[in-house]
């Protein structure tokens, strides 16, 4: 016990000797301007491996739709980084000056729009996922200008969301809802959604990279000084969340979920995002074990009664990953941040979940015009090979086994 007391601190005094000198490293004269455009790229390279192969493998825990999921991944970043590009050009803003922070806010947009695709994945086509992509966008970004830069005048004051737990998850988990709420059809609700032992390792390591690159995609935009702290912060909410899940999944289930782990865990990145860069280590891990808690009761208890009452599945549980710990931690800015603007905070949540609901709802309905999948979440109605391929295996097996 003294060894294991005398290396925790040994490592705390470590952790402070290490960030010293990259703070000041951070701050020096004109090399900060190039240092920190190496870092942001740095960062926006681990977003980038987040949006593929974190949210990519995480949403594989569909048995027979694994090929589809990472398609679709493919399809939904490709999408909304060059739309997002495109918004930046109306509004006047060419050249190289700020242009990691550009794609940086274009990966933000992609990754709201992958978790709005959580809520439909299985039961668009491919075709729609892109239009998914083409309607997103545009509300995306109409809400991230009201909110954050005070578009339309309909918030006065700033806004505590740093990491994007409102902006970006909250929006994200509700527009997906929204359209799932337009679309679902009686057939899809009906059919179950299978996963295996194999689908679920696979989920699994979408969620580990998601973790380990979390913190850079919080810090991504912070001041220099800042990204200690803010990684810091990011990686105690996520242990919080992490070890709330386990114990939540146990006392709720009897035994431990695999679907709790991959996704609940996570919820201490989602809820830590708006007092990333401001919050103190202790309250950090705090918001993480609320944020898993609240998760695991979401996946656990809410997820099958609400869909029972509504009649419209959410596949992915979106709202009790995203929605529900991306509002936790947007209200937890009122508790966390001193001399808050109450009020903006507040209306901020407010007109993100308007927002996103009604441009869902539209967006939805617009998906829909385009037709059905016959069979939802399977390969075989968009992919080839897959049943010929099967078909093959057997006769080269007999031969094999016959000599």
């Amino acid at each position: 016990m003294k060894n294991c007391i005398k290396n925790i601190l040994m490592l705390t005094l470590l952790a402070f000797a290490v960030s010293g000198p990259v703070c000041a490293a951070e701050n020096v004269g004109t090399t900060l301007a190039a240092l920190s455009d190496v870092q942001k790229y740095e960062r926006a390279i681990h977003i980038m491996a987040m949006l593929l192969i974190g949210f990519g493998f995480l949403m594989v825990f569909v048995k027979k739709y694994g090929r589809s999921a990472l398609t679709a991944t493919y399809l939904l970043v490709s999408v909304s980084i060059p739309l997002y590009f495109l918004k930046e050009s109306f509004h006047g803003v060419g050249g190289s000056e700020g242009i990691i922070d550009k794609l940086i806010l274009a990966e933000f947009a992609a990754a709201s729009l992958l978790i709005c695709a959580g809520a439909v994945l299985g039961r668009l086509k491919m075709s729609q996922y892109m239009l998914l992509g083409v309607l997103f966008v545009p509300f995306y970004a109409l809400n991230e200008w009201v909110v954050l830069n005070g578009g339309l005048g309909l918030i006065s004051g700033k806004v505590v969301d740093t990491g994007g737990s409102i902006v970006i998850h909250a929006f994200g988990a509700i527009f997906g809802l929204a359209v799932a709420a337009s679309m679902t059809t009686q057939k899809e609700y009906e059919t179950p959604i299978e996963c295996d032992d194999t689908s679920d390792r696979y989920s699994l390591l979408g969620s580990m990279v998601l973790w380990v690159f979390w913190p850079s995609f919080c810090a991504a935009l912070v001041a220099p000084a800042d990204v200690p702290r803010t990684a810091v912060n990011v990686i105690l909410a996520l242990c919080g969340s992490t070890i709330a899940t386990y114990f939540a999944s146990v006392r709720l289930r009897g035994k431990i979920s695999a679907a709790d782990i991959a996704n609940a865990t996570l919820a201490g990145g989602v809820a830590i995002g708006s007092t990333c860069d401001l919050a103190v280590p202790g309250t950090a891990f705090a918001i993480g074990i609320m944020a898993g808690i609240v998760s695991t009761f979401g996946f656990a208890i809410i997820q099958s009664r609400l869909t029972e009452l509504t009649k419209k599945v959410d596949t992915c549980g979106v709202l009790y990953l995203h929605g529900m710990p991306g509002i936790l931690g947007g209200v937890a800015a009122l508790v966390v941040v001193s001399g808050i603007n109450v009020v903006a905070q507040l209306t901020a949540i407010l007109i993100t979940v308007a927002i996103a609901a009604g441009s869902g709802l539209i967006s939805g309905k617009v998906i829909a015009v385009m037709g059905r999948r016959s069979e939802p979440y399977i390969d075989e109605e968009e992919f080839e090979g897959e049943e010929s391929g099967q078909n093959e295996v057997q006769p080269l097996i007999a031969a094999t086994d016959t000599v």
